[in-house]
């Protein structure tokens, strides 16, 4: 017999031939966000029984939400409501697939966290949804939300089948118009929406769908257009948070308010300093290192952060509570920029050639240096180097040259190739920039030792001939001061090159076609689509943050890198050689040379002590052993890969679409035609989203928060002999060098990028943690995703052990920076440690 159910404190039957079901449903509540109220209502579909009307699943009649509890969830302990709901359904019902739920506020959305509902016999349902819930009035539909359980497309349920398709089709939209911000609308568009057509000084190339300019896409966002060419989309100004993404990649309230929080307390950072050496006269260069260390990280007095700052903000954010928070969170935090990891322990250690080199192997930019197999380098186009045997020889412990390539002992810094068509033009830009070159020597003890730096320009003219300079490694007199100069040219290079290449165009960029393709191609069913959702979080938002602050012209990238106006159009030219298949770890560590594969199908790695390689190897063969457990958990055969339509819809929407300017290029993809195929497809994307982003974002404020030691710019080339400027330099080595690299501006604003980058924000899942046991009810996903975590703590152990390991030198060096940046950080759950911590792997690029 049905017991009856309570509705507003009184009992009330079931009605007759029906049963009736009961649910909890959670919503977050805090920042402003609206609550859903008696006007919203839920509805079922049935994924067992159909209604052959309609071709869909049995549909229940509505029901509205009862009740609304204060409660929290999850790990962060999130500000929620909980409501209860009761369906009647008809006994012959069957069992739920799907949920409707209609938002019956006039204007207001909110954050739907699940949905739980309770079946006879001790069974419950659950519908992870963590989506936004906008008006019927505003939407004209309702929302669907699935079952958690994972269905390959012809596994689907009959009665789901069409729900499924419809869903789909709905979030590709139709291509056209400008999106408003309750649409769920995934489309691709190029990077149209950096310059501004109406500002000569801000003309920039739109990028992508061209040969000329080739690119990842981005989301398609729709909005006006500049009237001048018909191609270029408008931003409201520089702070913007008004734009659109779809709702469901926008930060979650708590992110939100952290993030705003970290960015205000950066420009504090930048305004303070700032303000200083206006008051005292000194805005162009710091006098010396102790002004710089002084004025930059000595902790000033408490201010109350008002005035032109907090103004930007208010007309920023988008509710006036998420501005009191972080209003709250800002004055609650001290304000000055934190001693960067790399003048902590040692004040001069960064200065050492031991240090130069290490930081390619252990520091913020691990995945350039290449083993060097030819003498001397020979550009693309065939010429030759101007480095000479007899500069290096005398450096390679008695070996000659040949035996040492031989020996796999020299390896190369090389920033040349690349830079070069493009120095001419920056030279004009009030830097000084060279392309360089800097060969290495693997020491017995497994270090590496800079042996010689060759600094090149253009020559006069237009024709393809440089001008170069052989520096040699000198601590005394004045050929150590020219060593330091070129060793800071060195460091500008791979500074410019790290921010846009390795960190922007590798992580950032070229991920966002993958999360655009997933949502329109593969349902939220699709076992893939579960698989990589974590591995999505925050990526859209982040780069059209990133657009809209640090990318555009006139961006803070612009102003504190060396490539200027021209720093997205070199990364384009850098992105025509792009493989998606070379961005996995061993095949990355092959093309470089500094890896080979043994007979047995392992790696030898030629430097064996090379921290981010050593670390990594781990961490990937931990995610290959997770990926491929899921992928035969669900595909059973080839065959299976290659007749799931959703996923080679997938597949063929990343590489026609998505990265459709490398689509010619048939050692740029795999074929999804084998399981194999298909893990190791997976296995890069995860690596690429999560261990490579951690190991180039999150140790940057510990190396380059002290400028000298990764300066971004310089303002002057090394001095000539005879010329003026070597006597200022022998007059004052540390005074030159100061004038040589960026300037306090230029220092303080990149300061406050790097800082909030560096940040992990409380919210963070790192790699093996999901938010939720709920995301699949599949018990043996969730038994792999166990195994995963533990190898993860495994990775965790051997990564500590070879950090205090007195033998491996390059771990610490001489800065004593443990190497942690891939130290997976497992065990830190909720955010217990948050901030500027150098280690942990995110799932995701969420910063």
């Amino acid at each position: 017999m049905q017991m009856p159910f309570c509705w507003e404190g009184r009992p009330v039957r079931a009605p007759e031939n029906h049963i009736a079901i009961n649910g909890t449903v959670v919503v977050s509540c805090h920042f402003g966000l609206s609550v859903p109220g008696k006007t919203t209502t839920l509805r079922l579909f049935s994924s067992t029984q159909i209604d052959h009307n309609t071709g869909k699943g049995k549909l229940s009649a509505e029901a509205p939400l009862r009740g609304g509890k204060k409660t929290k969830h999850g790990h962060g302990k999130t500000s929620t409501m909980t409501y209860q709901v009761t369906l009647f359904v008809d006994t012959e019902f069957g069992t739920p697939g799907a949920i409707v739920v209609k938002n019956g506020l006039k204007n207001d959305q909110f954050f739907l966290r699940y949905v739980q509902l309770e079946l006879a016999e001790d069974r419950s349902i659950h519908f992870e949804c963590n989506s936004w819930v906008y008006p019927y009035k505003k939407t004209n539909s309702d929302r669907v939300f699935f079952i958690n359980t994972s269905y390959l497309p012809d596994k689907t349920p009959e009665a789901l089948r069409l729900l499924r398709e419809e869903e789909l089709r709905s979030l590709r939209g139709n291509g056209r118009g400008e999106r408003k911000d309750w649409e769920r609308i995934y489309d691709y568009d190029y990077y149209n929406d950096l310059g501004n057509p109406d500002k000569d000084d801000h003309i920039r190339p739109v990028l992508g769908g061209t040969a000329t300019h080739p690119y990842p896409r981005r989301c398609r966002t729709g909005r006006p257009l500049f009237k001048k060419d018909g191609l270029t989309e408008t931003r409201k100004h520089m702070i913007n948070l008004d734009f659109y993404i779809p709702p469901d990649e926008r930060f979650n309230p708590t992110k939100l308010a952290e993030v705003l929080m970290l960015a205000v307390q950066a420009v504090t950072h930048f305004v303070l300093p700032e303000s200083r050496a206006l008051f005292h006269g000194n805005i162009n260069s710091f006098r010396s290192f102790d002004q710089l260390r002084r004025d930059l990280y000595n902790k000033p007095q408490q201010p109350v952060v008002e005035g032109e700052v907090m103004d930007k903000l208010k007309s920023s954010v988008p509710s006036q509570k998420t501005y009191k928070q972080v209003s709250k969170m800002v004055k609650e935090t001290p304000v000055r920029f934190p001693i960067p990891q790399a003048i902590e322990y040692d004040q001069e250690a960064w200065r050492t050639d031991e240090e130069f080199a290490r930081e390619m192997l252990a520091g913020l930019n691990p995945v350039v240096i290449k083993r060097l197999d030819v003498f001397p380098p020979v550009s693309s186009g065939g010429k030759k180097s101007s480095i000479n045997t007899s500069d290096i020889e005398g450096q390679l412990e008695g070996r000659t040259v040949e035996k040492a390539i031989e020996q796999n002992r020299l390896y190369i810094l090389d920033h040349h190739d690349y830079l070069m068509p493009y120095l001419r033009r920056i030279n004009t830009l009030g830097v000084c920039i060279y392309a360089s070159r800097t060969l290495l020597f693997l020491k017995d003890d497994g270090t590496l030792k800079p042996v010689v730096i060759e600094l090149s320009l253009p020559s006069e003219g237009v024709g393809d001939d440089e001008i170069s300079r052989i520096f040699l490694p000198a601590s005394l007199g004045m050929d150590g001061h020219l060593w330091q100069l070129a060793k800071a040219h060195v460091s500008v290079n791979d500074s410019g090159y790290h921010q846009l290449i390795s960190h922007w165009l590798f992580t950032h960029a070229t991920v966002e076609p993958f999360i655009i393709a997933t949502k329109r191609q593969l349902s939220a069913m699709h076992p893939i689509n579960k698989l990589l959702e974590p591995h999505f979080k925050d990526n859209m938002q982040i780069n059209t943050l990133a657009r809209s602050i640090l990318l555009s012209a006139g961006g803070i990238l612009e102003r504190t890198m060396y490539p200027g106006k021209y720093a997205m159009e070199m990364s384009s030219a850098i992105y025509s050689e792009w493989r998606f298949t070379e961005q996995s770890l061993p095949n990355e560590l092959i093309k470089r040379g500094v890896a080979s594969k043994d007979p047995n199908g392992g790696m030898i790695l030629h430097i064996e002590d090379y921290p981010y390689a050593v670390d990594g190897l781990d961490v990937w063969r931990a995610i290959v052993g997770w990926v491929q457990s899921y992928c035969t958990h669900f595909y059973h055969s080839d065959a299976a890969v290659v007749a799931d339509k959703e996923l080679q819809a997938w597949w063929d929407d990343v590489r026609f679409v998505g990265h459709g300017d490398r689509q010619h290029d048939p050692a740029c993809w795999l074929k999804l035609d084998t399981v194999a195929h298909l893990a190791e497809t997976l296995s890069t994307l995860i690596w690429i989203a999560s261990a490579l982003h951690a190991a180039v974002n999150f140790g940057q404020y510990g190396y380059a928060g002290f400028m000298p030691n990764r300066p971004t710019r310089c303002r002057r080339f090394v001095p000539l002999p005879g010329s003026p400027e070597m006597v200022q330099l022998e007059a004052d080595p540390e005074k030159f060098f100061l004038e040589m690299v960026p300037d306090r501006f230029t220092t303080t604003l990149g300061l406050t990028l790097i800082e909030v980058l560096s940040n992990h924000t409380s919210d963070e899942l790192y790699l093996g943690q999901r938010a939720t046991s709920t995301w699949t009810d599949d018990g043996e996903v969730l038994q792999l995703l166990d195994r995963f975590r533990e190898e993860l703590r495994l990775v965790e152990k051997r990564v500590a052990v070879r950090n205090k390991d007195p033998r491996l030198k390059n771990r610490r060096g001489p800065v004593k920076v443990p190497y942690t940046l891939l130290f997976p950080d497992v065990s830190n759950v909720g955010g217990k440690e948050k901030g500027i911590t150098g280690k942990g792997i995110p799932n995701s690029v969420s910063i």
